[in-house]
């Protein structure tokens, strides 16, 4: 393992905020993480994980140590007739693992091309896009527990998946003897994510049900798009509706998109006709969190140098550069901001994707 003093953190968070780790160490094998806990210095010390940092926003200094996940490494683990099972170490990048699985013929990854961030992440947040979730083609993980010294591996169910949700996103149990690993029970904070394994069905079906995908193939002519094809058009309306964080720093969808009753939405409805809702399986209406921020007038508007992107309202943006970089107080008074707006013009409390540290 690599250990590093007064890290600098602008590099490895997508906002670009400037700030530093007291201590980070390069995690490139799970085994490091058992050093790191036997070491007399380290061991003791509050932890922090960090991945890609697509979906952090930083307000200070991090104290904690940073545990920053490098462990590389994807293969095709098994093959039965009804999937392939992919293995993946937790520090390949999420977009890597798309392009190397339909490299290999190996489809059902498409619909979440170019999501930010690595693997190990991936669980945490249940990321999804145009009809998927990590869920949706998720087989099993390992895990490191922070408080035990144990590894230990979880299935879907045992990872509480929600949307943008997890049992990694909730409070570990009081009882540090407690045997939550392995019941798969609040796991903030104790759980460090090591390697994946992605189950891709047999036979292959294209998802389709977002109408930007399906305006995309009414437009190509093509009945049954194979799974490139479907890539290349996320990747495609990804670019033309979100920012490249290499150019413009951003932690992507900041809110999530809320849900509410089919009455709640009835209501909204009979006041605003033209908001953006979709029904859920469940009998809720998701609203389009982008499309509340828009109608109160915040596309395009900045709070010092943080600012609502002029392309996607429910994304937020650095409108600094280098040093003079946006801060994590000024990211977070723009969102307090936007909230009380839509509030009170909708009723509706966005709640936001990223984790504020």
């Amino acid at each position: 393992m690599l250990v590093e003093k007064n890290a600098p953190l602008q590099a490895c968070n997508t906002f670009g905020i400037v700030a530093r780790a007291q201590t980070l160490v390069r995690v490139r094998d799970p085994l490091d993480l058992r050093a790191i806990l036997a070491d007399p210095e380290l061991g003791p010390q509050p932890k922090f994980v960090l991945g890609g940092g697509s979906n952090i926003v930083l307000t200070g200094d991090v104290r904690p140590v940073v545990l920053k996940m490098e462990i590389p490494g994807i293969r095709l683990l098994e093959e039965t007739p009804r999937a392939w099972i992919v293995e993946v170490g937790a520090g390949v990048s999420w977009h890597e693992a798309v392009v190397w699985t339909l490299a290999q013929g190996l489809p059902g990854l498409e619909n979440m091309a170019l999501i930010p961030g690595t693997v190990g992440a991936s669980p945490v947040q249940n990321i999804g896009a145009y009809g998927v979730e990590l869920q949706d083609r998720f087989e099993s993980l390992d895990a490191f527990d922070l408080l035990t010294g144990q590894t230990f591996t979880l299935d879907a169910a045992q990872c509480g998946f929600g949307y943008r949700d997890s049992v990694f996103k909730h409070a570990a149990p009081a009882d540090p003897q407690a045997e939550g690993a392995s019941r798969g029970l609040g796991l903030a904070g104790r759980a460090v994510i090591t390697r994946v394994r992605l189950r891709l069905p047999k036979p292959w079906k294209p998802v389709l049900g977002y109408l930007d995908l399906e305006r995309r193939r009414v437009q190509a002519g093509i009945d049954q798009p194979s799974a490139q094809q479907i890539f290349e058009w996320v990747c495609d309306i990804r670019r033309s509706k979100l920012p490249d964080p290499a150019l413009i720093g951003n932690a992507g969808s900041f809110f999530k998109n809320p849900s509410v009753t089919p009455e709640q939405c009835a209501d909204i409805i009979a006041r605003e006709p033209k908001i953006v809702h979709y029904p859920m399986p469940d009998g809720s209406i998701k609203l389009a969190a982008g499309w509340l921020i828009d109608a109160c007038g915040w596309k395009g508007k900045s709070v010092g140098k943080a600012g609502v992107y002029d392309k996607q309202a429910l994304v937020l943006v650095n409108r600094g550069q280098g040093l003079d970089s946006v801060t994590g107080g000024e990211v977070m008074t723009l969102a307090g901001a936007i909230q009380t707006s839509v509030y009170e013009r909708f009723g509706i409390r966005l709640e936001p994707e990223p984790v504020v540290i």
